[in-house]
Order: C-alpha cells, then structure tokens, then sequence
C-alpha cells in the first residue's frame, strides 16, 4: 500500500489507497458515510450501521479491511476501507437519501455530463491527440476540448461565437475573439513565468461555452512538460486558493505563478499525478 488518492463529492474528501498486489484501489467508508450523510459522526454513523446489519449483509461487510489512511492533523489512522467493486454494493445498504447521487458520482455515471467527461479524461493519458509540434497552439486546445466533450456538447472543440461571463468577469468580446486568440498563440512559452503568462490569457479568453477550465488546465500541463520537463500535481493546490488566484489573474497574476510553482513535479510519467491531476480539475469545477 502506498499510492494516495483523493476525489471530492460535492467538496467531501473521499480517500483513497492502492494496493499494489490486487491492482484495485480502496476507498475510506467513513468518508463516504460523511459525503452522502453529511454526519458530524461519520465514524460513529458507520460503526452503529455496520454492526446492525452484518446479519444482513455480512458476507458483504467482511470484505471491509482496514488501512492506515493520513488524516488531516498529518497522521496515519487505521480506517475501514473497501475495494471499488464493492463500494457500491455497501452505498446501497446505507440508510441515506444521496446514495444514488453519490453512485452517479462514484461510477462517473452517463446521466451526467462531468461523469461521461471525465471517462474521456481518464483515456487521455493513453491517447495521443496533440501532436507535440501543435502543443500550446490553439488547435491543440480544440482538440483536448473536443476529446472531452465530443457528443456531450454541440459546441465540442468549436470556437464560441458568443460573449460569456462568469461572475463580475466578462470573457473576451466573441467580436475580437479570433484576433485574441491569434495573440495568445504567438505568446512565447520558453520559461515557466512565460507559460503562466500564456495559460493566464488562455483563461481570460475562456475560448469554449463551456469547459473551458478543465481543457486549459491539460493544455497547460502539456505546455509544461514540452518545454520544462515538468508538470503540475494539482492535488497540492486547494480548490478556493486556486479559484480565487485565478480570479485575481486578470490584474496579478503573482498569485497563480505561486501556487503552480509550488505544486510543480518531474514526474511527468506518473499516471497516478496524471489521475489525481484529472479528479482535482473536475473538482475545481464543482459547484459549492
């Protein structure tokens, strides 16, 4: 056991531990019991409902095994865990009212646009749909976009040819958004301030209706391992740090360039920081 993993349903922490031997990962029940319940007790929830129905469902409960799992005061805990085959058979003996929601959410469900998405996220790390010499071009964004989000939007990969917002922020004028981008490509990209400086009017653009957060976020990492060799492990930076550094972007972006620089990695190889790097960037885009 070694590889940590966190997801997060609708800004719940779910942990997770890979168990190298069975090739399977393990998530903390307990978290779950505090995503779908919203229990002050999730331990206590869990202990109460796991020794009431063993006669029920004990065949089932004995899969549950216990891991040490870091917490958040920096300590491992021995926490009772089960393997991702059985989680959602255990979710369905769970006496709360999110249980379906969670497993939309857990099993990247097609009912729901970020599930389908995410699938398709996922099978990035195999594909090759950016050519290396088109890395950091617009084009290269299009078709990160369109692999995302082909047959979930109409507009997958398509250049908007409406003016969008998103809070006080009003997103480059449709009118000048070709010239725009055409600016934004030609921007040099040789050291990291560069191609923060690049991803920053990226965003500022938001050249997409929708998706345009988890599109430039990949694009940005593909940038980074080209030119630097690196890439960033997202799971180091902290949804509301990140949201509001990228907001403060449009004027400063010294922020953004702090929290990137930190969190950056040579692991660039890694499937496990690519993973992570998928499930935080979904994350972000969750509504609180």
């Amino acid at each position: 056991m070694g590889k940590i993993s966190f997801r997060f349903y609708k800004d719940h922490e779910v942990r997770a531990i890979w168990n190298d031997e069975e090739n399977k990962w393990y998530f903390s029940i307990v978290d779950i019991v505090a995503a779908i319940t919203e229990s002050p007790r999730p331990r206590v929830y869990w202990g109460t409902v796991k020794n009431r129905q063993k006669a029920d469902y004990g065949q089932l409960y004995s899969k549950c095994i216990q891991l040490k799992l870091l917490a958040a005061d920096g300590k491992r805990y021995a926490t009772d865990c089960f393997a991702q085959e059985d989680v959602e058979e255990v979710v369905k003996t769970l006496p709360a009212k999110n249980t379906v929601d969670f497993l939309d959410w857990f099993t990247y469900s097609d009912n729901t646009i970020d599930g389908r998405s995410r699938k398709k996220a996922y099978t990035l790390w195999e594909s090759n749909i950016v050519s290396v010499k088109d890395v950091g071009k617009v084009k290269s964004l299009q078709q990160i976009h369109a692999y995302l989000f082909g047959g979930l939007y109409d507009f997958a990969g398509k250049i908007r040819t409406k003016t969008i917002s998103k809070g006080n922020t009003i997103f480059c004028l449709a009118e000048h958004l070709h010239s725009y981008l055409k600016t934004v490509e030609a921007m040099p990209e040789t050291t990291f301030d560069e191609i923060v400086d690049k991803y920053v009017e990226m965003n500022m653009a938001h050249p997409f209706m929708e998706g345009n957060g988890r599109s430039t976020r990949i694009w940005l990492d593909m940038i980074l391992k080209k030119r630097l060799g690196l890439c960033v492990d997202w799971s180091k930076i902290g949804k509301q740090d990140y949201l509001s550094a990228m907001i403060e972007s449009e004027k400063d972006s010294s922020k953004i360039k702090s929290l990137l620089k930190q969190a950056l990695t040579d692991r660039i190889d890694d499937r496990e920081i690519f993973m992570k790097g998928i499930d935080y960037s979904y994350y972000y885009e969750q509504e609180d």
